[in-house]
């Protein structure tokens, strides 16, 4: 018993002595002594309170760089009161743990209104296990991948969450696979029942027969609604965690988030940075509407580029008191007509609207021209000029209006237009309307005949912005392509499984194709600012986050005007050369040749000019 001790007492010893050679050499690397001798002569007439904090920043410099010790996932409540995800991070710090930072990501899910109770419930259920199953992830399986890292080291931080995602992905399709393999082995093998012998083919045409008027009214038939992109259950772990990270490393360096971002996408090379032209939504007049109209799910105004972002949001701002003004007044009395009507199709009946989900006034309007003539009376009221002070975009939300029973676009309600019939309606309208700039989601996406037509015959006087008609980020980096549908932009978000380094490569890849980014907000946003940042990190063209009303839309345009005023005060703040909206790409510019010798032989509505604001003012045409 006592050698065993001794032998014990004897390692012990060893151990230490070998740990007091390990700090002696430690010391002698670093020459502790002699750093400690300056200091203490250096803060002789210093308190000791004071010395004690002089040889803390002595030691935390010689201390390990800040590594991830833990990542907590939370069930939280975004601005709808749903539930959504909540990412801390917490880093080891001169070996203590440290709660950094935390941010909250939206979910992908879109805001049904009228939807029916069922689908209400479903939704309600997908969204529940959606968040469940990301806090699970986080706080077990993406704790342990990343524990020790550095959060500095972005780049390998999102290329472990991919890894992890697609181990996912394949973990969710065997489990599928599995359960197929189940339920047909549990089925009885049934002899095929014999079918009836398909119908003759309809008479064909012979050649030379002059078709009849049911042939004249035959029309191509729509094609299908394609799937929907799986979204799989807890992916938006991985856009939380990625944007935590980047978010802590820019705490931890004492810089912005917008300049940690911009580093990422720039290779740490310094750069110059610009404001997003805004995209804010001023009424929405679409199917949840009360009235008639159901295309315009957003009118959107757009500030000239030459205006700072605090002289945008106010200006905005006037627009919308106007608007409040318009709704609560009472209307006058009218006299009804025999018919019962009080000359709704003059556009005169009184125009109520309830506040949206998107932070703007959902309004009752019957017809296409009444937004647009309401805004444009408020703008001559305030004395501002469609077309010069500011211009317009519509969200026409193509998908939400298809009646499928029909095969056709439901514009209003019992107006029914095709495919071909809707690119004649936009063309008249931006002929009638060219303050419009920007047309997003005219079409389904599945219309991609269409989405042709309407970039060759617009594409030169507005933007065409693919946004729900698009594909999510990670199919279009997985497909290298940003083309379909045609289009002169897409509007991005950051959604799901989506990390900081797919940001950098689809704004990169969207740059390159000289196309335009639209930063987008999702439905249902939280209070978390961070997209804001991401958006002037990036350089995107514009940012669309709704109104300017509801807290967790507010907050992002507060955040907004705080960068703008920073980069003002640090002088990093660029100006973009371009004092206009529009820059063409070589497809637009074949498109305008062929719109300039129409106009040649027939006069057309002005076209979108491409000189500055002054001329623009000069000529009395619209800079758009």
């Amino acid at each position: 018993m006592g050698e065993e001790g001794g032998g014990g007492s004897c390692g012990t010893t060893r151990e230490l002595q070998k740990l007091k050679q390990q700090a002696m050499e430690y010391y002698r690397e670093n020459d502790v002594p002699r750093r400690l001798e300056e200091l203490l002569n250096s803060t002789f007439y210093l308190q000791p309170a004071d010395v004690y904090g002089h040889l803390a920043n002595c030691f935390s410099k010689l201390a390990k760089p800040p590594t991830i010790c833990k990542i907590v996932g939370k069930d939280v409540l975004d601005g709808l009161g749903l539930p959504t995800l909540q990412v801390d991070i917490f880093c080891t710090i001169q070996n203590f743990p440290k709660n950094i930072c935390s941010v909250v990501i939206s979910t992908h899910f879109e805001v049904h209104e009228n939807a029916l109770p069922e689908l209400a419930e479903a939704e309600e259920a997908e969204r529940a296990s959606a968040v469940s199953t990301a806090v699970q992830w986080v706080n077990s399986s993406i704790t342990h991948e990343l524990q020790g890292m550095a959060p500095s080291d972005q780049a390998e931080v999102d290329h472990l969450l991919r890894i992890f995602f697609a181990s996912k992905v394949q973990e969710d399709k065997e489990r599928k696979e599995l359960e197929n393999s189940l339920e047909c082995s549990a089925v009885p093998t049934l002899v095929p029942p014999v079918l009836p012998p398909p119908p003759p083919p309809p008479p064909t045409k012979k050649k030379g027969q002059k078709p009849g008027r049911k042939d004249t009214i035959t029309e191509k038939p729509i094609a299908p609604a394609e799937p929907v992109e799986p979204v799989l259950s807890g992916s938006m772990a991985i856009g939380a965690v990625s944007l935590a990270v980047a978010k802590a490393c820019a705490m931890l360096l004492n810089k912005p988030l917008y300049l940690n971002i911009a580093l990422l996408k720039h290779n740490q090379e310094q750069p110059m940075l610009f404001m997003p032209l805004l995209m804010v939504s001023l009424i929405s007049c679409g199917k949840s509407s009360s009235g008639k109209l159901n295309l315009m799910k957003e009118v959107i105004c757009i500030p000239h580029p030459e205006l700072t972002t605090k002289q945008g949001v106010e200006m905005l701002m006037e627009i919308q008191k106007h608007i409040n003004k318009i709704i609560e007044m009472p209307s006058p009395p009218k006299a009804e007509t025999k018919k019962g009507h009080d000359g709704s199709k003059r556009g005169q009946q009184q125009i109520t609207g309830k506040m949206s989900h998107l932070g703007c006034l959902t309004i009752n309007c019957d017809t296409i021209e009444q937004p647009l003539l309401l805004i444009q009376e408020i703008c001559a009221n305030l004395g501002l000029e469609l077309g010069t002070n500011l211009h317009l975009a519509i969200n026409c939300a193509g998908h939400e209006l298809m009646d499928y029973s029909k095969g056709k676009y439901e514009v209003i309600m019992g107006t029914y237009k095709n495919a071909a019939e809707m690119v004649d309606l936009y063309v008249d309208l931006i002929n009638k309307y060219p303050s419009i700039i920007a047309l997003i989601d005219p079409f389904r996406k599945e219309d991609s005949e269409q989405w042709d037509s309407i970039y060759h015959a617009l594409g030169s006087r507005c933007y065409i912005i693919a946004g729900t008609a698009s594909k999510s980020i990670s199919k279009l980096l997985e497909q290298g392509n940003i083309s379909i549908p045609k289009s002169n932009g897409l509007i991005i978000k950051h959604t799901n499984q989506t990390t900081m380094s797919d940001l950098v490569e689809i704004t990169n890849l969207i740059d390159s194709k000289k196309h335009i980014t639209v930063f987008g907000s999702t439905e249902g946003e939280s209070s978390d600012d961070s997209l804001v940042d991401l958006a002037v990190g990036l350089g995107v063209r514009f940012i669309k986050l709704g109104g300017l009303s509801r807290g967790e839309r507010v907050t992002k345009y507060n955040r907004l005007l705080t960068i703008e005023e920073e980069l003002v005060q640090n002088g990093t703040l660029g100006f973009n050369e371009e004092r206009t909206f529009f820059y063409f790409n070589e497809e637009a510019e074949k498109a305008a040749e062929a719109l300039e010798a129409a106009a040649a032989r027939e006069p057309l509505a002005p076209t979108f000019p491409t000189q500055g604001v002054e001329e623009s003012a000069e000529t009395g045409a619209s800079s758009g």
